[in-house]
């Protein structure tokens, strides 16, 4: 059997109404890139973006292109023409793209990816590593940093501690930061960052009702 690059897409990258129609690798300004051109699937309605729901097509925008993970070191990208839907509820709006997030131009895949690299490295040298900007890792890692915080859970958060850290070179108020971590034995990290402690208690009194309860030990 004959592997192909399209199979492996399918196989770990498969996005529901949507088919790879061909993988070409080219080399303008003598630089390779891989590009994945996609289109929609004939027999399934766009979604609108704002409510997910499906509706009727209404135009289709110019081709755009979004930085895929590399493979094999190459610079790799999905081109595609977004189509415009006309919802009941929203009007005429771009349809629900799965690979990405707003108007950014990088896959959510690819952002995932850089951002578990600017844990291990620097965000410059992930920057240069994987041959994109360092712009480019820094909105990543905002993104995933929001994703994780929206998909926290707390349930099992049984003690916590609190401390001060010092930050820069004057020792005003201002250039104090106090942090709570959970410390239990199956899991430790860092909850929240804060510059005044009035805004501790006041983050503690938000979660009072779900967090507070079950709290064991405070250190």
């Amino acid at each position: 059997m004959q592997l192909e690059v399209k199979t492996i897409l399918n196989r770990i990258q498969h996005f529901s109404g949507f088919v790879y129609q061909d993988v070409r690798l080219r080399c303008p300004w003598r630089r390779l890139r891989i590009e994945m051109r996609i289109e929609p699937h004939q027999n399934i309605r766009p979604r609108c973006s704002q409510c997910r729901q499906a509706a009727p097509g209404y135009d289709r925008l110019p081709e755009r292109s979004w930085l895929f993970v590399p493979l094999w070191g190459i610079k790799t990208y999905f081109l595609y023409a977004p189509r415009r839907v006309e919802c009941s509820e929203h009007g005429v709006v771009v349809e629900h793209i799965p690979w990405t997030e707003g108007k950014r131009p990088v896959t959510i895949s690819m952002m995932c990816f850089l951002s578990r690299w600017a844990r291990r490295l620097s965000w410059r040298e992930t920057a240069r590593a994987f041959q994109t900007s360092w712009e480019c890792v820094y909105r990543s890692v905002e993104w995933f940093v929001h994703w994780g915080l929206a998909h926290r859970r707390l349930a099992n958060v049984r003690s916590i501690g609190v401390d001060e850290l010092h930050w820069g070179k004057s020792k005003r108020a201002d250039n104090f930061l106090t942090v709570i971590y959970q410390i239990d034995g199956h899991c430790r990290r860092l909850l929240w960052v804060g510059m005044y402690w009035f805004s501790v208690k006041r983050r503690l009194a938000e979660k009072a009702n779900a967090l507070l309860p079950r709290v064991l030990v405070l250190v």
